[in-house]
């Protein structure tokens, strides 16, 4: 079952009100979702969104004392105003994979486990990894393996990509890792696919697109001093994140050798956290998929 990250942190800055109505956009197995609502219980209603089946599936099951309170639905969060019917007190964004879909060979996200080459969230959707893979032109997988991964390897690792299905199909992902692996130094601690494997799965799921409507969409259905959290896992979601919050705590949004303001710009949010929240060394030690997760919160004026 996954572990929760920055639990104690959630719900201190989501500061949970009794009979309050919350909307957790990344419900996942369900694991913060079950901590609000013991804290809510019981005139508090959750509305728990996720574009995994799977992963609903699971949270239906561990938060099934709550039926009465919680309404799951299989939704992307960047279209959580059409669930969405009255303003909520509170909003919580956890953008990691959990570690359901992570340990999940047939999801093929990790290079742990032999698996297709997928990496889909929501597998109605597509394409998939495979798909982008034997499709793309080496221009533009590399570009997606250098934007959404950063890594400085990527034209090296598409050339290969590309004269490797020439030949044959890539067909798990214990194949493309080890062709990462040919064409990529081996400097840090940290797998020479990684970068790579997150690029597909930023791509093939649309979630930095999905992220700067979505969070736009959470911030105007908070009620006055309603909190959101947001929890990312990378420097490209931290970037977006802090610079969204930014641009809704701005009183002006005009260009700063501007003489006077002519934006009208009105401030939506307030942000309590000047720095990203970072889990504690107990709870990386306890959970080591923690270690990259950075919270920031805001409050709706």
């Amino acid at each position: 079952m996954h572990t929760p990250v920055l639990l104690s942190e959630v719900l201190h800055f989501l500061a949970l009100k009794d009979g309050g109505v919350y909307l957790d956009c990344t419900v996942g197995t369900g694991g913060h979702a079950a901590a609000i609502l013991e804290s809510i219980s019981p005139r508090g209603k959750l509305i728990g969104l996720d574009c995994d089946a799977e992963v609903l599936e699971l949270a239906a099951e561990r938060l099934k004392a709550y039926s009465r309170q919680c309404s799951l639905i299989h939704s992307n969060f960047v279209h959580l105003d059409q669930w969405i019917d009255e303003k909520v007190d509170g909003i919580l964004m956890d953008l990691g994979v959990s570690s359901f879909q992570l340990d999940s060979a047939t999801r093929g996200f990790s290079f742990q486990h032999k698996g297709p080459v997928d990496m889909r969230m929501d597998l109605t959707a597509h394409p998939s990894a495979y798909e982008v893979i034997h499709s793309l032109p080496e221009a533009e997988l590399a570009r997606i393996i250098r934007e959404y991964g950063e890594e400085r390897w990527a034209t090296r690792i598409a050339q290969v990509i590309v004269a490797t299905r020439r030949r044959r199909t890539i067909r798990t992902t214990l194949e493309l890792a080890d062709l990462i692996r040919q064409v990529v130094p081996k400097t840090t601690r940290i797998d020479p696919a990684t970068r790579t494997f997150q690029a597909f799965r930023i791509y093939v799921n649309h979630e930095l697109e999905n992220l700067k409507v979505g969070l736009k969409k959470a911030i105007q259905v908070l009620k006055t001093d309603a909190r959101i959290c947001v929890i990312s896992f990378h420097s490209l979601e931290d970037r977006l994140v802090k610079q969204t919050l930014r641009y809704f705590a701005s009183s002006c949004t005009c260009p700063p050798k501007s003489p006077i303001c002519i934006c009208e710009h009105q401030p939506l949010i307030r942000i309590l956290t000047k720095r990203p929240i970072t889990p504690r060394p107990e709870e990386i030690q306890q959970n080591p998929r923690a270690r990259s997760a950075k919270l920031r919160a805001a409050i709706a004026l």
